[in-house]
């Protein structure tokens, strides 16, 4: 759970930025889930009522105010799926180079 304290409302009545390790980031407003987990679900096939179902803490109308935000921050939350796809790929990609 978020606190008020850390948090600070946006435009989106279902998503607030809260502090974290490396600046701000977009969450459903009550939870830990952000934006960009959200987006990224979508991005492999799943709807949003399958991560409702999956993540029965979440509403539908928080999921799709995740989908609302990412469409008027499509630049903010790209370059975190990026970032997070080139970690992924990082120890893999060390593990073939040749010394």
């Amino acid at each position: 759970m978020t606190t008020e304290a850390n948090t600070k409302r946006t435009e989106h009545p279902h998503i607030v930025r809260v502090a974290a390790a490396a600046g701000e980031k977009a969450v459903i407003s009550g939870t830990r889930i952000a934006v960009w987990f959200i987006v990224g679900q979508l991005r492999v096939g799943d709807t949003a009522e399958d991560i409702v179902a999956s993540l029965p803490h979440l509403t539908l109308a928080g999921v799709y105010d995740a989908i609302s935000y990412y469409y008027d921050h499509p630049d903010e939350i790209d370059a975190i799926l990026a970032e997070r796809e080139r970690l992924a790929n990082e120890p893999e990609s060390a593990s073939h180079q040749t010394g």
